[in-house]
């Protein structure tokens, strides 16, 4: 948990890095940022690159392992396509140890997202369709949370100092080989001045009264439609009258300023102490929030403030510790845009000859790895290297919680509980005492009996210790180690009678 704690830590200093800037050199920043924010048809290529910088101790195999095939990746869009805010594809690749992966995704907000990845048998298919939301009528809902993000935004845009590097001059750059005239706006940021800039925001936006209470406004705009809807859809004839009747916007808008003021004022008269007090608490944030993390951005905007081209270096120091086999994080992000506002028709991925909805989560690794050719690089990575069909399964067997039976020296579990665990399927036929578990991982055939002692594997016939028995509960019960081994798990006993079932 540690280790993913840390590793979260370069997306929060994105988001917070360079979230806005006054005019400089007579070029409005503010501006240029907010503008880049509106949805608009164009295409685009992109590289992202991640490198974690071990550290200067003694590292484990499993760490090395990990570092190196972290850092052998890499992102790679050829031709992203936005056709509008609704529609958008994205082409390229992914790039590690010496492999590479092609894919295709698609999106149609109204519908879904389409994921053809090379070597797969049918496309993955995450569904967006939100029954709740048609029969609430909330069409335009997404709509207002794009308008409260874009004013929010332009709120902060507005009111973030400037960092102490921000410099503008005009250049000449190849954007899709095309030689262009651009304004490049040069940032950087570092670790320590971060928190120095935020006490200056707070402080501009709580004298910023109509600014905030435009946002407010943006907000009830957003929420009055479902209150709404929620209500005409959940509510009772007696109940309350809509929140457009019960009280005014003009209403909504001063009470929720007071009390943002109110906080806002809390904040920055509390902010220094506050700040003094989290580094005391957590006294590696000065390593993460120290000179060594550095943000460096070059933006580049044409003529109509469009961003055409962009690069990004990110430097996170990470303090030393024996949880943390790593001393930083580097990423490196280059793009290029183009068509920007042009006819553009996003890339489709072809789900007519059926896919695989990943949307509900019941996906198990062994259908997904089902969907891959085994010889593709993306089946070796997702089976070998990532272990996508790990299991750890602890029982007690000193404990009923888990339904452990000890019959004649051998250790039964329930057969639906230990097949759910290591994501096998159970299929029984009623009126009938044969018993049909699939293996996940390789959809092979365990046959088992109730009252025999006759099994098979794949196939092959195989001889138990003692016979599969349903308990006075009603639950079947097998034998823990065959089952386990079956299904290509391993099973470990303590001296404190802790039974370990793992499979790699």
């Amino acid at each position: 948990m540690k280790k993913m704690k840390w590793l979260a830590i370069p997306m929060i200093l994105l988001l917070v890095a360079l979230t806005g800037c006054q005019a400089v050199g007579g070029f409005d920043v503010s501006k240029a940022l907010a503008g880049s924010l509106n949805p608009t048809s164009s295409e685009s290529k992109q590289t992202l690159k991640v490198e974690l910088v071990p550290s200067s101790g003694n590292l484990s195999a499993e760490d090395k392992a990990a570092i190196e095939l972290i850092n052998s990746l890499s992102f790679n869009i050829d031709n992203a396509k936005v056709q509008d805010k609704d529609h958008v594809s994205i082409k390229g690749s992914v790039g590690f140890q010496g492999g590479n992966i092609p894919f295709l995704m698609s999106v149609d907000a109204d519908k879904g997202i389409a994921f053809q990845i090379e070597g797969a048998k049918q496309p993955l298919y995450i569904s967006m369709e939100d029954t709740l939301s048609a029969e609430m009528g909330m069409g335009n809902y997404e709509e207002g949370v794009q308008n409260l993000t874009l004013k929010t935004a332009e709120l902060l845009f507005k009111h973030f100092p400037n960092p102490t590097v921000l410099t503008v001059k005009q250049t000449q750059e190849q954007v899709n080989g095309e030689s262009l005239n651009l304004t490049n706006l040069h940032a950087e940021i570092r670790g320590d001045e971060l928190i120095g800039m935020i006490k200056p925001l707070l402080v501009s936006l709580s004298k910023d009264e109509q600014g905030l209470k435009d946002l407010i406004g943006e907000y009830y705009d957003m929420v009055l439609p479902v209150i709404n809807a929620m209500d005409d859809l959940y509510g009772d004839e007696d109940s309350a009258s809509s929140l457009e009747e019960q009280t005014s916007k003009t209403q909504v808008i001063e009470e929720l300023y007071a009390e943002i003021q109110k906080g806002l004022e809390e904040v920055v008269g509390n902010y220094d102490e506050q700040v003094a007090g989290l580094l005391a608490d957590a006294p590696e944030l000065s390593t993460v929030l120290g000179k060594d993390t550095v943000l460096k951005l070059d933006l580049y905007f044409d003529s109509k403030l469009n961003i055409r081209k962009q690069t990004m270096d990110l430097n996170v120091a990470l303090p030393s510790s024996e949880d943390l086999p790593i001393s930083a994080i580097k990423v490196h992000s280059e793009s290029e845009t183009w068509n920007i506002g042009g006819e553009v028709a996003i890339d489709q991925v072809d789900t007519s000859a059926g896919m695989l909805d990943v949307t509900d989560g019941e996906v198990t690794p062994g259908q997904i790895l089902r969907n891959f050719q085994e010889v593709t690089p993306l089946y070796n990575l997702l089976k070998d290297q990532i272990g996508i069909g790990h299991k750890y399964v602890l029982i007690d067997s000193q404990s009923e919680y888990y339904g452990f039976i000890n019959k004649n020296g051998t250790g039964f579990v329930p057969l639906r509980y230990l097949s759910e665990q290591l994501d096998a399927e159970v299929k029984w036929t009623e009126g009938s005492k044969r018993l049909v578990v699939i293996n996940d991982l390789t959809g092979e055939e365990i046959v088992l009996t109730i009252g025999s002692k006759q099994a098979a594997v794949g196939g092959k016939a195989v001889q138990l210790n003692e016979p599969v028995f349903v308990h006075t509960d009603g639950s079947t019960y097998v034998p823990l180690r065959f089952l386990a081994e079956a299904l290509g798990a391993t099973v470990e006993v303590d001296a404190d009678g802790w039974i370990t079932v793992e499979r790699n």
